[in-house]
């Protein structure tokens, strides 16, 4: 029974090691695919020498994301400007101005603005009590609005990038005095994790993540 004990936890610990290296695999090889099928970039396999014909596709997908991260970082550079701005402002003014696509196009930025901003700007976490005694992690977001209520942000586990942004009275919600890094840790491990019981705690910032490495 011992011994039977022991080939389910080894086969656990692999399972938790080997699944998320193959999901990963998994969706590049899907995502590799959709890129090599748009055709933006049309390498033929003739114009190469005979032993890198089979490597179209992987050029083809290569020089297109060179492009798009010259391209992402160039217009970056550029919004760093006052030109840069006006830019900006003008095609969201533009966008605005469609019926229908304004609002896709409003949302698909505030989604891309919610998960390219990163965890480093969230504030200190604090116990939202929802009902019936349930608290739930939550985060100041240093905002308030115009009645004086504080903006709190309630991530969903395990995707943090999603949640509840909920407005509240100061007094309704309790300071835990525990870290950002700590609160990320527990909520997306959906509960599981601790990282002052071992587990593997969230570098909220690149200082975090360079001290750890170095440790």
């Amino acid at each position: 029974m011992a011994l039977s004990g022991s080939w389910k936890r080894d086969f656990a610990s692999g399972v938790i090691v080997l699944a998320p290296v193959l999901v990963t695999l998994y969706i590049l090889k899907w995502l590799f695919d959709r890129v090599a099928a748009l055709g933006i970039i049309d390498i033929e396999p003739a114009t190469l020498p005979t032993g890198l014909k089979w490597s179209a596709p992987y050029l083809e997908v290569g020089l297109l994301l060179l492009v798009f991260v010259l391209l992402t970082f160039s217009i970056g550079y550029m919004m760093r400007t006052t030109f840069g701005n006006v830019v900006e402002g003008s095609i969201d003014s533009a966008m605005n101005q469609l019926p229908g696509l304004r609002v896709v196009y409003n949302a698909s930025k505030m989604a891309v603005e919610t998960a390219v901003s990163g965890p480093d700007d969230l504030q200190s976490p604090v116990k939202l009590e929802t009902w019936n005694g349930l608290r739930m992690t939550a985060f100041k977001t240093g905002k308030v609005t115009d009645d004086g209520h504080e903006l709190l942000f309630i991530p969903t586990s395990p995707n943090i990038t999603t949640g509840f942004v909920v407005e509240c009275d100061p007094g309704q919600y309790t300071e835990t005095g525990e870290t950002v890094e700590d609160a990320l840790t527990r909520v997306l491990s959906a509960g599981f994790g601790d990282s002052k019981d071992g587990g593997i705690p969230i570098a909220v910032n690149e200082e975090d993540a360079e001290r750890r490495t170095l440790n």
